[in-house]
This record gives structure tokens, sequence and C-alpha cells, in this order.
């Protein structure tokens, strides 16, 4: 077993960056948070490797400042396995690549079956990585080196990965289409935060009555203001299940709510005062919740046929066709087309619904160039279709 330094101060970033820069090709990159452990994505632990430079791995919370690193790497290719996933957490380090390739989605353009990590360095190249610590709290210091080995295989044989795939894709004339991935992957927004997030909270379902609700409510802002202040995932304080508990029990007093057995989780009695008095602050509240939102989004598609009819011929036809053609060029349907994207034009199609038209749609909702020319076509031909089977429809029916 290779045993493997974390470098934890400018010196030594400095010198692991000029080294970087020293080196050959592309750079592998890869992000360790604790995820469920703490309550920020912040990376832990970030490793790169490049050929002719070695394995790098660094700590961020104890370097803080990596301008050393962009200076000398922000033109350089970045290889990550699922980047949008350590995108952000780079990007809070200021870390910022403006070419990337990603390994894991160009394994799903290509078809492969499983496209995970290990998935495909073993499927590629022959070599089983071992899993045993990708949910560990990487927040941990020291980090054992068993951990760190792990970390490092993460990034080893990440290159050799890209270069097949690279021409694998090259093979599939898929190429173009990889490249536009990749860059919309580089500049896609963040989802936008939802307006009640405590709506999350799992068993909320099970509550009845606005007034329990509004305690719900409550309960998980006050959980949320505390995990995020003590830095520790809220379900690790007190979990879903224990909060929705709390609600159901409809305690009268701190006492009853200690006495709540499943009232559970390192700080359901540690602050009883704080989970009590969101209990009040719920029971007082005035801005009662609905207990169901109306759907700000489209109706499901069972239920197009009642509410437009139209629309549900249009998806009936072109989803098929769709999937078909993603099927023919060996990838996921949803890779080919969102498939929200499909029944967005198809529940409100452009006039007329021409392929440029409707290309024009797709782009306007975040398709790609690549996506449109392999869709518009095939859908507004799909849309055509489908108003023949409309018309049809009586003369079969009598």
């Amino acid at each position: 077993m290779t045993d493997y330094d974390v470098l934890t101060d400018a010196g030594a970033l400095r010198d692991a960056a000029q080294a970087l820069a020293e080196g050959t090709g592309p750079v592998a990159v890869d992000v360790e948070r604790a995820s469920g452990y703490r309550y920020s994505q912040r990376a832990y632990l970030v490793q790169m490797y490049r050929r002719d430079a070695g394995v790098f791995l660094f700590d961020p919370p104890a370097i803080g400042d990596f301008a050393p690193l962009q200076d000398v790497l922000a033109d350089q290719e970045w290889v990550l396995h699922a980047a949008s996933q350590d995108l952000p957490s780079l990007r809070e380090l200021e870390l910022v690549p403006r070419t990337i390739f990603d390994t894991e989605l160009a394994a799903r353009l290509l078809g492969h079956e499983h496209v995970g990590l290990g998935a495909v360095v073993e499927e590629i190249l022959g070599i089983t990585l071992a899993k045993a610590h990708s949910a560990s709290d990487w927040s941990t210091r020291p980090l054992p080196q068993s951990w760190l080995e792990y970390a490092a295989l993460d990034v080893l044989h990440l290159i050799d990965v890209r270069d097949a795939l690279d021409a694998e894709l090259v093979q599939q004339q898929k190429i173009g289409f990889a490249q536009e991935e990749f860059a919309a992957e580089l500049t896609r927004l963040p989802k936008p935060a939802r307006e009640d997030p405590w709506r999350r909270l799992s068993g909320l379902h099970t509550l009845h009555g606005r007034r329990a609700f509004a305690v719900a409510r409550e309960l998980w802002q006050a959980r949320e203001e505390f995990a995020q202040q003590q830095d520790v995932s809220p379900g690790r304080l007190v979990p879903d299940r224990a909060l929705v508990a709390a609600v159901r029990a409809d305690p009268r007093s701190k006492g009853e709510l200690a006495g709540v057995h499943e009232f559970t989780g390192r700080a359901s009695r540690s602050q009883l005062d704080r989970w009590w008095a969101a209990i009040e602050r719920g029971r007082a509240a005035a801005d009662l919740p609905l207990e169901r939102l109306g759907g700000g989004g489209l109706p499901p598609v069972r239920a197009w046929r009642d509410r437009n009819a139209a629309a549900d011929e249009r998806i009936k036809a072109a989803r098929p066709v769709v999937e078909a053609h993603a099927q023919a060029l060996q990838m996921p349907a949803e890779n080919l087309l969102t498939p929200e994207l499909l029944r967005r034009v198809a529940w409100q199609p452009p006039e007329p619904a021409t392929a440029e038209a409707i290309g024009d749609a797709l782009a306007d909702l975040g398709a790609r160039r690549w996506q449109i020319a392999e869709t518009a076509q095939l859908i507004a031909d799909a849309f055509v279709a489908s108003v023949q089977v409309a018309e049809d429809a009586p003369a079969d029916a009598s």
C-alpha cells in the first residue's frame, strides 16, 4: 500500500502547484465532502493527479487559499467523474476550470450500462476500486491512511479512463455531443431554492391539519438554523421521523415532549428549550400553511387525456419516437432529451409546430444544439402524426 500525505499549508500547496504545472496532459480532479455528517457541502479533501507529476491530496480547511493552484491549472482540461457533484465545492475554493471532461457523462452518452466510477474503471481498465469509504466522514482529522489511498485511487486512473472514453466518443461520432454537454455542465446555474423547503420533511404527509403543518414548519426551521450553526447534518441532530413524531404527539409541556419515545437524536433532549419554543411558535402562528399545494408545473401525463387531449396525443406519439432514436444512438433517452423538455413542448407547442420552431422552443428550455439536431424533426413529424390519429379516432370508434 502506498502511503500518501495530505498537504496542509501554503508552502506545500505552492510546491504541488509547481509540480502539477510541469506535468503533462489533463488534470484529474476529485472532491471528498462530509455529506450526511456536516451541514455544508464544502470540500474536506481535494485530490489531483497529472501525468509526470503524480497524485496530490489537499486539505481545504487548513489551506484556505488555492489561488496558486488555480493560476497554473485554470487553462488545462480538468477530468472529473460526475462533475456536477464536485464543481460547486470546487467553486467555493475558487478552483474553476475553463474546460472539463466528465467521465460519467461520457459513459452515459456512450451507452455504458454501469456508469459509477468503480464500474467504469473496472470495465475499461480491468482494475477494481474499493468503495468502502465513499460515505465516510471526510471532515475527520487525521484522515486514516486507508481513506487516503481510496481517495488517491479515485484520480490515479481517471486520465486513462478519459483517454479510452474519448477514443470511443470519436469512434461513435459523439465527441461533439460530449463537448456540448461538458460546456453546459460548466455554465449550469444552481437550482433555485425551494419556496417551502420544510415540505421536504419525510413523513409530512402523515400529519393532518394546517396547525400541525405550522408546527412542523417551525421545528424544521429551528433544526435547520441549529444545524447550520453547528455545521452538522440536520438529520444527525434530530431525524425527520422524530420531528414528525413530536408533532403527532401534540405534547402539552416540555416534559411531555421529552417523554415522546420516538423523539430521538443527539440534540433532542439537550436542545429541548429550542424545540419547545418552535412548537409554541407553530401553535401561535397566524400564517397557517396549506396542507397541499397546487402544482406549479405541468400536470402528470396520466391526467393529460382529460385536461388537454391534443397534448396527450402529441406526447404519446413523440415519446416512443425519441426513445427509439436514443436506443439507436445507444444512449439513455434522458440524455438524448430531458423528458421534462419533451413534455413542455408537447403540452404547448409553437405555432406552426415545424422542426425549426420546435428547435427554437427546445433551445429556450435549455436543450443543447446536438439534442435539437437529433430530435426536433422527429418531434415535429410525431406531432403531425398525432393530429392524424386524432382525426381518425371518431371513425375508428364507430
